[in-house]
C-alpha cells in the first residue's frame, strides 16, 4: 500500500565549529534618557559634551576625576594624602557601606583634595563626589578640606571647591560630622586673612552642612546651570512654610535671581572661567 501521507524523515546538521556563526555581544548601557528633556542620548556622545544633553543643556552628574580633567591642566594634580574615615558611634554597617562607596568611586571618601594648576596659576583645588554617600561631608571630608586650606595658606595659593553634596552633614557619624560645618568655616575665616581667593563652585546639588558652611563662604560663587542649591530641600521648606514654592525654587537660576550668585557658568565654559577669575588675583 502506497504510503501517501508518510512523515518526511527529519535531519540535524552538525557544523564544525569553525563554520558555527560568531555572536557578537552587544554591550549594555549604550544609550540614556535625559532626566530633562527626556531625549534618548548616545553615552559616546554625551562624553564628547562634558556630560551635558545637547537638547536641552541639562548637566548631567559627573565624578570628581570627570570633573578634574575638564578643569585643571593636564598632569598637575597631585592629591594631598589619603584618610580613611572610623566608626566612631559602631553605626550598623557602616563601614561596608564605606567599602563599598570606595569600590564604586576610587576614592577614599567623598572628597578629592590636592594641588593642581589651571592656565599655570597653582592652586589647591578641592572636589566633592556626589556618588560616594551622597557627597555627605563626615570627618574625613571636614579634615580634607582644613587641609587643603592650610595648604593653600601656606603656598599663598587661591583656592577653588567644587561641591556637590547632597547629602550635607553624614548621619553616619552624628555630632562629628555636624562638627564639620564650623571646622570648615573656621578654616575659610583663616584662609581669608591670607588675602588670597576662594573660589566656590556649586554643582548639582549643593546641599545641607555642605552649602550652610564653606560652600557658601567663597569671594567668589558660582553654578552650574539648573544646580538644586540650598539648605533644606523644597518639599520639606513647603511643608514645613506651608507655601506654594515657585517652580525654579532653590535652583541656581533662583539664586542668581536673588542675590547668593555670583554668575551661572556653563560646564564648557568653567575652565576658562575659572582660569580667568584666577588671573585677576595672581
Amino acid at each position: 500500500m502506497l504510503r501517501v501521507f508518510r512523515s518526511k524523515q527529519k535531519y540535524a546538521t552538525v557544523r564544525p565549529k569553525s563554520e558555527q556563526p560568531v555572536r557578537k555581544d552587544v554591550p549594555d548601557n549604550l544609550w540614556l534618557r535625559c532626566e530633562s528633556c527626556a531625549a534618548m542620548i548616545y553615552r559616546k556622545e554625551l562624553q564628547k559634551t562634558q556630560h551635558v544633553c545637547a537638547q536641552c543643556g541639562h548637566h548631567f552628574r559627573i565624578s570628581a576625576f570627570e570633573r578634574l580633567q575638564t578643569v585643571v591642566d593636564a598632569d598637575s594634580f597631585e592629591a594631598l594624602a589619603p584618610l580613611r574615615a572610623q566608626n566612631p558611634l559602631d553605626f550598623p554597617a557602616y563601614e561596608e557601606k564605606l567599602q563599598q562607596a570606595r569600590e564604586r568611586t576610587g576614592l577614599e571618601d567623598a572628597v578629592l583634595i590636592g594641588t593642581a594648576r589651571v592656565d599655570g596659576v597653582r592652586i589647591v583645588i578641592g572636589l566633592i563626589d556626589f556618588a560616594f554617600i551622597g557627597g555627605s561631608m563626615g570627618s574625613v571630608v571636614g579634615e580634607q578640606l582644613v587641609r587643603g586650606f592650610e595648604l593653600a595658606s601656606s603656598r599663598e595659593v587661591p583656592v577653588v571647591i567644587f561641591s556637590g553634596g547632597g547629602g550635607g552633614a553624614r548621619m553616619h557619624e552624628g555630632i562629628f560630622s555636624l562638627m564639620q560645618m564650623a571646622k570648615t568655616s573656621q578654616a575659610v575665616g583663616r584662609f581669608r586673612q591670607t588675602g588670597q581667593l576662594f573660589l566656590s563652585v556649586l554643582t548639582h546639588p549643593t546641599m545641607g552642612g555642605i552649602y550652610a558652611s564653606f560652600a557658601s563662604l567663597g569671594d567668589i560663587i558660582l553654578a552650574e546651570p539648573g544646580a538644586l542649591i540650598g539648605f533644606a530641600g523644597p518639599r520639606i521648606v513647603a511643608e514645613t512654610t506651608r507655601q506654594k514654592l515657585p517652580d525654579d525654587f532653590q535652583t541656581a537660576e533662583f539664586a542668581l535671581e536673588h542675590g547668593m550668585l555670583d554668575a551661572i557658568v556653563s560646564r564648557s565654559d568653567m575652565r576658562t572661567t575659572v582660569a580667568k577669575l584666577l588671573s585677576y588675583h595672581v
